[in-house]
């Protein structure tokens, strides 16, 4: 069984009498470690879906395994534990509260799990120093440019040892060889402790360091292409780096 397995989901909005497909009968499966894109424009529904497999809308039908609970059928209380224990988000704003040191910020889902500020500190130190921003940890947001912010994010987004990451247009507000150090961070870290990514994007750029691009129009997938070339990109991006 896939890591994550989409059966027959449909996501329908009513506006007035109307009815607007959101998601017209989705079926996809995705590995455990694997980097998955969700290809499309605005409006293609590739946001919708993202919320469905990360529990934040519910599905007017269809299910949602991961890792082998149907969090379509989980009530709300449920489905806050399970989200808590098993995924992280890197969104494309950043989302830190301003108030707090980047280490506070990264530190937040370890709070949200009961454990101490001393035990939480440590673990958020050394996720800092994983992307690189341990001289920065007494930094609040205003402090950081957006490319050190996003890094505070993708730590908050590690720093619980989830399963699965969702990446909701991670590169948007970035500029382009700031972009490629975010993926390439990001994609590295989730090769090296096995957690399955999954990004949502328009961009094909960003698309292109997936192993698999899922396209998505009008609410429907319309084809799912290997990207055999995924490896190839990260270990030029290493390579650049070095230079």
């Amino acid at each position: 069984m896939a890591f994550i397995e989409i059966r027959n989901l449909r996501k329908i909005y009513r506006l007035g009498n109307e009815k607007v497909y959101a998601l017209k009968n989705i079926d996809l499966e995705i590995n455990k470690g694997e980097v998955c894109c969700i290809l499309g424009t605005s409006g293609s529904g590739k946001s919708t879906l993202l919320n469905m497999l990360a529990g934040l809308e519910k599905p007017t039908r269809g299910d949602i395994f991961i890792n082998g609970v149907n969090i379509a059928k989980l009530n709300e209380r449920r489905l806050a534990k399970f989200r808590q224990e098993n995924t992280g988000f890197v969104f494309q704003s950043y989302n830190l509260i301003p108030q707090l040191t980047a280490l506070e910020n990264v530190g937040m889902p370890l709070m949200f799990k009961g454990l101490p500020k001393s035990i939480r500190n440590k673990k958020a130190l050394k996720m800092l120093k994983a992307v690189g921003l341990g001289d920065r940890m007494k930094h609040r947001p205003n402090q950081m440019s957006g490319g050190q912010q996003q890094r505070v994010g993708i730590a908050r987004a590690f720093v619980a040892k989830p399963n699965v990451i969702f990446a909701d247009e991670p590169t948007g507000n970035l500029d382009t060889k700031t972009t490629i150090d975010v993926m390439t961070l990001m994609v590295d870290m989730c090769r090296k402790h096995n957690l399955t990514l999954i990004i949502v994007t328009h961009d094909i750029e960003i698309a292109a360091y997936a192993d698999r691009i899922v396209h998505i129009i009008d609410g429907e997938i319309t084809s799912v292409e290997e990207n055999i070339h995924a490896e190839d990109i990260n270990t030029e991006n290493e390579r650049e780096e070095t230079e």
